[in-house]
């Protein structure tokens, strides 16, 4: 079984997505404020996105946890760290993972904000009309549902663990992989 090294891999790609989710936080926060300062009120695309002003959210999504503040800003930390750890721990090489992770991680961070300052709410605006439902959210919902999009994406068909590799580097990292396991149990059974 092979040994898993942890060691800190922070590069430029690194230091450009850690710019980039604080600019995610940054930027939802700002819309945030906006919208409350100019009562927002128009539709993006009629029947299925508009903004409409003064919502707010003590829940997670779809209202889930509502009233649990103290345990949605304890879950928001935890993730928060757990995110960037991996997205520390995960070489520069994996650059579409890490931007899935710095989205998330935005995201997140501009929802915990307001959950400390705002008594335990999210300032919700943005109408969607789903299949079922109709949900309102912020920017910082849809920079953690793009997140993990990306992240799903490129676990499941672009890196080298893909479960369907897609990419001449992720059958090749795979095909190396089984090389390297095939060549240790022939060793290991070639010496019994």
């Amino acid at each position: 079984m092979a040994k898993i090294k942890l060691k800190p891999h922070f590069g430029k790609v690194s230091a450009i997505l850690v710019a980039v989710c604080l600019a995610l936080a940054g930027l939802d926060i700002l819309l945030k404020y906006l919208e409350e300062a100019q009562g927002w009120n128009f539709t993006v695309i009629p029947g299925f996105i508009w903004v409409e002003s003064g919502h707010r959210n003590d829940g997670a999504a779809f209202s889930s946890f509502a009233g649990s503040t103290a345990f949605l800003i304890a879950f928001s930390v935890i993730l928060s760290i757990v995110v960037a750890a991996a997205f520390v721990f995960l070489e520069d090489r994996h650059v579409l993972l890490k931007t899935g992770l710095a989205m998330v991680l935005g995201g997140a961070l501009g929802n915990l904000y307001d959950r400390i300052f705002f008594a335990g709410e999210v300032r919700d605006f943005v109408w969607v009309n789903m299949l079922f439902t109709n949900a309102c959210c912020n920017f910082a919902d849809f920079f953690i549902v793009f997140g993990v999009i990306v992240i799903l994406v490129d676990f499941v068909l672009l890196n080298e663990w893909a479960l369907i590799p897609l990419t001449k580097k992720a059958k090749e990292a795979q095909k190396r992989e089984r090389e390297a396991e095939d060549g240790k149990g022939r060793d290991e059974g070639g010496g019994q």
